[in-house]
Parts: structure tokens; C-alpha cells; sequence
């Protein structure tokens, strides 16, 4: 059997692997057979490295190439970015057809990997005078079984339900026709996933000694994406709604479940908890750091989390890319164009306001919260060095917005707005029309904010120095409130709820929650008010992973994305020069979503080879 021409290659493959030797030693006219490719533990390990190859970049991948971050209502791109092939920007705005092509490309690309996935599983075997031993082989094929699994998820996440054949590699004599295949239900795709996942994570170990092994697929990452596709499956999306009662393939099956099953939650709770205890059982806690009286700092520890490597001592991080991560065109595009960047990378309005207050509460619900007007002094804290180590001696300097005065550590880490601290440039961002940091084009915030989380305050844009950081695709956080909620959906009442989401709030700095009396320390809630509990945990949700590339499933999963991704978006005023006409809410953005957009439809021209597919649904 001939391989297809090419053979493993590219930078991203050596970074995954961390590998020094270079593989691409073949002639350009050489054609490779297999077995030429599975005697030699170099080529081997090439192709080993390019089924990793998809694995989202949470940096430039969640801002542009996927763009989840854009999609949701976390962070917002200067709609004049449009010229430079920013594909979702469009989408935004409703411009979406079934003709639209998509940087992700899922469609077109994960299936190939999940073929080339097969054939190494097929025909690896141990080359012991390599160094390439019959465990090494075991895990090998663990960890492709892991990545076809974690494709199918990422697939059926997307699309819904997929064409699916596990375990099946096409011939290289087939017939075109043998290849067209229909979709299957969601579920059916999911029960496989979940259940291959399971019996991968049985092999696999939960950790690796080898720096080297950095990023491959360990039963720790194999319980995470279970858990988070489990949650997104017990969800109204698709457990029994009756939007889908219609979807069916070319068969007549049912492609959604058409009747709800709350046992799934329960499931996916257990999902959940089975992955803390396992992740908790190897090593992996909250990332903090802390004062020299023990307390934790709030803004230090959560700034460093998304900057400090697992090697550093982040065991946070339970899944990560660690090669092939574009950082640099991150920082670039939030740093203001006068200071070498593109200046247009923010967040959205509503992501200032879901922020709590440094009381912990709701900005509608905290009395002192004082939305207009401007600061009189320099507001300091004595629980962090933040202030004076990053930001240039106070959280917020006097004359600033109120808006933004006496907020939550994380917000202070996420967004950076107008009088807020510069590190790199050791100043105060000016955000009004005409200054440097607002040219009034399309390299400008274009509603007032940039996006600060995930940004290196040793970055320089102008000398092109960028500091290595994790590519975080599942930290330990999210496992805490993905179980938080779906316990609060299964079990309400629990304690367990409030003990999971108190450990993110501890961290976060702010007032934990109890069944007790409010005060100083902590928050009085009705742990039995199910529906009061489901609206401050996905409260913290919105707030503790924000920029992270999860909201948009959030929403697109509790069928809220109709509501709250449809209309005007606010920011400041793009064009106001001072005070008066910069701090006025001001619409800078209609976005349009549609009952169809939940899923991604298959483009046109997949529909147009393959009579066997249906049109994803509301896309006819």
C-alpha cells in the first residue's frame, strides 16, 4: 500500500513532540510506503504528531481561526478586520450560508486525522533497537484511540450528528460511491465517545515523567473531554428538544433525542466528580499564589494561571497544546496600534458588566456600585502585590470611570479599559478619539476596551518579545463548575454545589456563598432554589471563564444564544474625545443569530458530492 504523498511534516509537529531530530530527510521525489514510514522511529513519531495537529490554539485559534471567543459575547474584533479574511466577523452579522467557508474546517480536516489515527493504530509495532518499546506501542495506540474520540466529539459538537464509522479506513481502491455515508444520530456518536474514552483512560496514565511527553493524550484528559461533552449533552440543546423533532436522516431516524432524559444530568454529574477525584488523586489542584501571611492573592494568582507553566508548577492545567500556539498575533492584535499592535482585539460590554463587585455581588444588586462619575483617589488592596509589582502602583488610578472602580479582581485581569494601567509601556491607556492608542481606525478598540486576560505583562510588541506561556484547552476550574451545574441540575440542594463553587470564588477573591446570614465573608443563598442556583453558577461561569473559548457552547447549550447574541452590542463611544462624549453607552455592533446557527452547517459543496447528507437544521 502507497502512502499518500506527504509524510508527517512541519514545525508544529516538532513542537508537540519536542523532538530534535528532523525527520524530513527523504528526497522530494521519494514516495513512501508504510512500512518505510513504520520501521523508522522518527517518521513514526511525525505522524504521530500531525494527528495531534488540531488540537484548538486557545490563543489565536479561540480569537480568529475558530472563533469562539468572537462568536459568544466575550470578546469583540474591529468589524473592519473583515478585509483581512476574518471569517467570522460575517458570521456576526448574520452574512452565513451554507457556502460560508470556516478557518476551523472540522468537516474537511478531522475525518483525515481520524483515518490517519486508524492507520497507525493498525500498523505501529515495537522497534526495540530504536528505543520504541512493546509499552510504548500500548500507549501509542492509547493515546490515537484518544485523539479519533476527542475528533468525534469535537465533530458532533459542531455538526450534531455526523457520518460515523468508527475503527473503519477506506481502501485505496474504493469507489467514490463506498465513501458516501449519512449522518447518525447524535447520541449514538456520544455513547461511543463516552464509552471509548472510558476504556482509553483505563491505559493511559494520568501523568507523564518525560518533559518530552508534554501535551500527550493521559487518562486525565480523557476523563475531561468526557465530562464537558457529557455536560453539553444532558443540555436543553439536545436532550428532548422539540426544535429538532423533524431532524432525521436520509433513513427517517430521529437525528436529536425528541424526549428529555434528566437522567443524563446525573450521568454527566458523575462524569464530572469522577474526573475531580481522579485529577485531584494525581496532583492537580487550583493554581494560586500566595501573600506572606499564607492568604491567596487573588489578582497575581489568576493573572499567572493562563501564563505559568505545568513544569512552573500549574497543575491547574489538565489538557494543554503545548506547540503551535499563536500567542504573539494574540498580544499583537490587543495592543494598541502606536505601540507595534493592531489595537482592535477587546471584550464586549456585557462582559464588563457580569464582572461582580469587589463585595461580590451583581453590579444591579451591590448598592455601592456607582456606574457614572469618576474616582477621586487611587484605589489600592492589601491582599495583593498586583498593584504595585504590574500595575504601576494601584488597581485604579484617581479620575477613573466608576464604572470600573471597586470591581472584582478578575476583572481587573481581563480587561484592560480607558485610564487603565499599561505595563508594557509603563502608562495609562487613552482610548479617546484621536489619541495614540485610538487612531479612530480600524486598528482601535472600537468600543472602548482591549482584552488584557492571557497577556503577558513582559510582552513588547514593538521588539517582537513574547513570553512562552500553556495553551490551556481544560483546566481544573472548569471541572469544578461544569460539576457544580450539573449537580445543581441532577441533585439540587447538595452541598456539594456550594462547595465547588465556593473554592472558584475563594480563589477569585471575593465573598463565598452560604445557607447562612450575609456578612463580611459570605453571601446568603437558597442552596434549595434550584432556579437561583443555576443563574449564579452560570453567573460565575461567564466570569471565571470568560475568553476561553467555552461560552459560546454555554449559551449555544442552554438555548440562550437567540436571546442574548441578537441586536445592538454596547461599548463606549468610539468617538467621543473627553469625558462627557467617551463614557456614554453607545452601540457599535448588530449582531443577527439565527435558530440555525446552533449548529455549523455542512458546506454546500459536501452536500453537493454526497446525496446521502441532510442539511444541518433551519439551514434549508
Amino acid at each position: 500500500m502507497k502512502l499518500f504523498k506527504y509524510i508527517i511534516t512541519g514545525v508544529l509537529g516538532m513542537q508537540l513532540l519536542t523532538s530534535c531530530v528532523d525527520y524530513l530527510d527523504k528526497e522530494s521525489d521519494t514516495e513512501l510506503t508504510l512500512p518505510m514510514v513504520f520501521e523508522d522511529k522518527t517518521r513514526i513519531e511525525g505522524w504521530l504528531a500531525n494527528v495531534y495537529s488540531h488540537v484548538p490554539d486557545p490563543y489565536w485559534g479561540y480569537a480568529r481561526r475558530l472563533g469562539w471567543d468572537i462568536l459568544s459575547d466575550d470578546m469583540t474584533a474591529s468589524e473592519r478586520w473583515r478585509q483581512w479574511d476574518w471569517k467570522v466577523i460575517p458570521m456576526l452579522l448574520g452574512e452565513w450560508t451554507p457556502s460560508t467557508d470556516w478557518d476551523g474546517n472540522y468537516w474537511a480536516r478531522l475525518p483525515q486525522l481520524i483515518r490517519e489515527a486508524n492507520i497507525f493504530i493498525e500498523n505501529v509495532h515495537p522497534l526495540p533497537e530504536q528505543g520504541i518499546s512493546a509499552t510504548e506501542v500500548t500507549y501509542m495506540k492509547a493515546e490515537m484511540r484518544f485523539m479519533i474520540a476527542y475528533y468525534y466529539y469535537l465533530l458532533s459538537n459542531t455538526y450534531g450528528p455526523i457520518p460515523f464509522k468508527p475503527n473503519y479506513i477506506a481502501p485505496t481502491d474504493f469507489n467514490l460511491a463506498d465513501l458516501m455515508e449519512g449522518q447518525r444520530p447524535y447520541y449514538e456518536v456520544v455513547d461511543w465517545v463516552d464509552k471509548e474514552l472510558q476504556e482509553v483512560a483505563k491505559i493511559l496514565p494520568p501523568k507523564y515523567t518525560e518533559a518530552r511527553k508534554y501535551g500527550r493524550a493521559t487518562s486525565i484528559m480523557c476523563l475531561a473531554v468526557r465530562a464537558r461533552m457529557l455536560l453539553f449533552a444532558a443540555s436543553p440543546l439536545v436532550n428532548g428538544n422539540p426544535d429538532y423533532a423533524n431532524h432525521k436522516n436520509k433513513d427517517g431516524e430521529n437525528l436529536f433525542s425528541t424526549t428529555e432524559d434528566k437522567s443524563k444530568w446525573a450521568y454527566a454529574a458523575q462524569a464530572c466528580k469522577e474526573l475531580i477525584d481522579a485529577a485531584e488523586a494525581a496532583g492537580h489542584k487550583l493554581y494560586t499564589e500566595n501573600n506572606p501571611d499564607d492568604t491567596i492573592d487573588p489578582f497575581m494568582s489568576y493573572q499567572n494561571l493562563f501564563l505559568t507553566r505545568y513544569d512552573e508548577g500549574n497543575t491547574e492545567i489538565l489538557f494543554a497544546r503545548p506547540g503551535g500556539l499563536e500567542y504573539g498575533e494574540y498580544e499583537k492584535h490587543a495592543t494598541p496600534a502606536a505601540s507595534g499592535g493592531s489595537g482592535g482585539l477587546g471584550v464586549t460590554q456585557s462582559l464588563v458588566d457580569a464582572f461582580f463587585t469587589e463585595n461580590g455581588l451583581p453590579i444591579n444588586d451591590d448598592p455601592e456600585y456607582k456606574e457614572t462619575g469618576f474616582s477621586r483617589s487611587d484605589e489600592t488592596r492589601n491582599n495583593t502585590v498586583w498593584d504595585t509589582e504590574v500595575n504601576g502602583g494601584a488597581i485604579t488610578k484617581s479620575g477613573t470611570y466608576n464604572m470600573y472602580c471597586n470591581r472584582e479582581p478578575r476583572f481587573y485581569i481581563t480587561v484592560s479599559y480607558n485610564n487603565s494601567y499599561f505595563t508594557q509601556e509603563k502608562r495609562l491607556f487613552n482610548f479617546f478619539n484621536g489619541s495614540k492608542d485610538n487612531p479612530h481606525t480600524h486598528d482601535a478598540p472600537q468600543n472602548g476596551y482591549l482584552i488584557r486576560k492571557k497577556i503577558s505583562p513582559d510582552l513588547n510588541v514593538k521588539q517582537g518579545t513574547y513570553k512562552y506561556r500553556p495553551g490551556i484547552v481544560y483546566r481544573l476550574g472548569e471541572a469544578y463548575l461544569n460539576y457544580a451545574e450539573a449537580l445543581n441540575e441532577s441533585d439540587p440542594g447538595n452541598g456539594e454545589i456550594l462547595f465547588y463553587l465556593n473554592k472558584i470564588r475563594e480563589r477569585a477573591g471575593i465573598r463565598q456563598y452560604t445557607t447562612g446570614e450575609t456578612d463580611a465573608n459570605y453571601i446568603h443563598v437558597n442552596l434549595n432554589d434550584q432556579a437561583e442556583m443555576r443563574k449564579l453558577i452560570r453567573a460565575e461561569r461567564r466570569v471565571e471563564l470568560s475568553c476561553e473559548g467555552i461560552r459560546y457552547d454555554d449559551l449555544r447549550r442552554w438555548k440562550e444564544a437567540e436571546n442574548v447574541l441578537n441586536g445592538d452590542f454596547y461599548g463606549m463611544n468610539f468617538s467621543g474625545r473627553d469625558n462627557s462624549s467617551f463614557y456614554v453607552l453607545t452601540p457599535y455592533l448588530k449582531r443577527v443569530y439565527k435558530k440555525a446557527y446552533y449548529w455549523f452547517p455542512i458546506h454546500q459543496s459536501e452536500i453537493d458530492k454526497n446525496d446521502k447528507l441532510v442539511q444541518s437544521p433551519y439551514w434549508n
